[in-house]
Formats: C-alpha cells, structure tokens, sequence
C-alpha cells in the first residue's frame, strides 16, 4: 500500500526552503510563540532534557534553551540544510545539540526526554498514532508533550480553486482535531487537551500565495501527486477560480488552520491497549477544546 506522503519530497521541499525560511514563516513565528506560551504548564518543573521535533531554523529550540540553562536541548529535523540554519540560533551562550532524523524513528533511549516540543511538523506524517506512540516511548512518566500542526481548512480555496480545474490533488490532506485526539488516546497518552485557531492571511494574487508556500517548504508531497509541471492553462483556470473570492480590498484570503495538542505521557507500564481495546477510549467530545476560532 502506498503511503500517503512522500517523506523524500517532504526533505527536499524544506531543504530548499532552509536558507530564505525564516523571512517567509511569519504564521509559523506566530504559532510557535504560542505554542512555547504552553510550557507554562510545568509550573515550576525543570526539565533535564528537551526534544524540539522538526526543529526547523532552531528558534523554539533556542528558547527552550534560553528557559532553562541547565537543560540539554535536543533540535532535531529531517532537512540537514535546516539544521546548519539553526546554528545561527545556537550561539555559544545558548548551544543545543543538532540532531539530522525522522520524526516516525526518534534515536533516542527509552524514557529520556522530559519534554517533547513539535511546532508545525506533524502534517507531513500519515500514521499518528505511530508517531505519537514514538513519542511515548522517549518520555519519561509525567513527560509533556506540545505540539501543532495544520489542520483540514488550512489553503481551503486553493484546494477548491485547483479541483474545478483537474482531479489530481495540489494540496496536501490534513489530519482533523478528531483525528488527533483518537491519535493521542490510541498512544496512551493522559490528560488531552485540544485547541485549534483559524488564521486568514491575504495575498495579492495567486502567484504570490504559491511563491510563499515554496518558501516555508509547503509544497504538495503526496505520493500521487502530479510529478510534472502545472500546465499554464491549468494554472491559469485556477487562479480564474480563486479570483472570485478576492475581497472589497482586492485581497486573496487563504485560510490556515492550526491544531494544538497537549498530552501527559502515562505512569510506568501503562498498557497502550488492553483486551484489544484502548484503555483510555474517551470520545472527542470529552476532551478538552480550549479554543475555537471562528
């Protein structure tokens, strides 16, 4: 069965974003201030080491840093070019380890990591569950897990823009709060809670929405996805289709939706499934949404 994703496009696309990704990325700016706002929720626990998944350009992690002096951080990311951009970050003041790896296979020991930190990296994985039980596995008891990702109404109009000109997909599926909060119960983690913001951002035109999306790495890596070039008529329906949202003020929107979660890992020895079924088989509707954004 063919995945979903293909991790060597994913690679590739942030690999050619590593040295210009910093200037483009002012939403994923924004959602990491938010997200590193969240670590308020150790209280006064110190934790000994941190794990920044899909590190990026190293802020979140030189934050972490900056938080807690004594504490080994851990920046890791599956783009080589994003991490050489990270040392920028990594001065001598506030060095963190550098770590080139693949978020679905953490070189890490068992029960090391006090917490783990994922800003805007888990919609390039298919398999959650997996991923997250990953992340079980690293944490130590009462470990925290933060992350976010885009959600399913993030770039809605270009979506529906390219599907009334062909039926091959252009923009990557994202997985749903629903989805993410039956993730992190499959994992076995304790205590979810779910937020979610809708952010809209505008642009001129079509071209400058696409030019920006290269930038931050954002392209399409579906594995069915079109492995030539948009044909110019097609490009041209497209942007024919997305005209008609343009505002009184002769913008473009483009909606990003951005899913947070925060999670406990369990106590030791906590089953992930018992007699064939989640322990912890709390409905979505049970679990906490702080925010909804309208």
């Amino acid at each position: 069965m063919e995945s979903l994703f293909d991790p060597r496009q994913v690679r590739r696309a942030f690999s050619r974003a590593a040295a210009g990704y910093d200037a483009a990325a002012a939403l994923q700016a924004e959602v990491r201030t938010r997200l590193l706002g969240s670590l308020d929720y150790l209280d006064d626990r110190v934790p000994s080491v941190v794990l920044d998944v899909g590190s990026g350009t190293g802020h979140a992690a030189a934050a972490m840093r900056k938080r807690w002096p004594k504490a080994q951080v851990l920046a890791l990311d599956l783009a080589l070019p994003m991490l050489r951009q990270s040392r920028r970050q990594a001065g001598w003041w506030k060095p963190f380890a550098r770590v080139c790896a693949d978020a679905r296979a953490l070189p890490l020991a068992e029960g090391s990591v006090d917490v783990i930190f994922s800003n805007l990296c888990l919609q390039w994985v298919e398999d959650l569950p997996a991923v997250f039980a990953g992340f079980r596995r690293v944490l130590k008891p009462d470990g925290l897990l933060l992350c976010s990702s885009f959600g399913p109404e993030t770039l809605v109009e270009l979506r529906e823009a390219f599907a009334q000109v062909d039926a091959v997909p252009h923009v990557s599926p994202f997985a749903s709060i629903a989805r993410f909060g039956d993730a992190l119960m499959a994992a076995g983690f304790r205590d979810p809670v779910l937020d979610r913001d809708l952010f809209t951002l505008n642009y001129p035109d079509l071209p400058a929405l696409m030019h920006e999306l290269r930038a931050i790495g954002a392209t399409n890596a579906m594995a069915t996805r079109r492995r030539s070039l948009t044909g110019r008529a097609r490009f041209a329906a497209a942007t024919q289709a997305y005209e008609a949202l343009r505002d009184g003020e002769g913008r473009l929107p483009s909606s990003w939706e951005v899913i947070y979660a925060q999670a406990w890992s369990p106590a030791p020895g906590a089953p992930i499934r018992e007699g064939g079924s989640e322990v912890a088989a709390v409905p979505l509707s049970q679990i906490p949404i702080r925010r909804r954004a309208p």
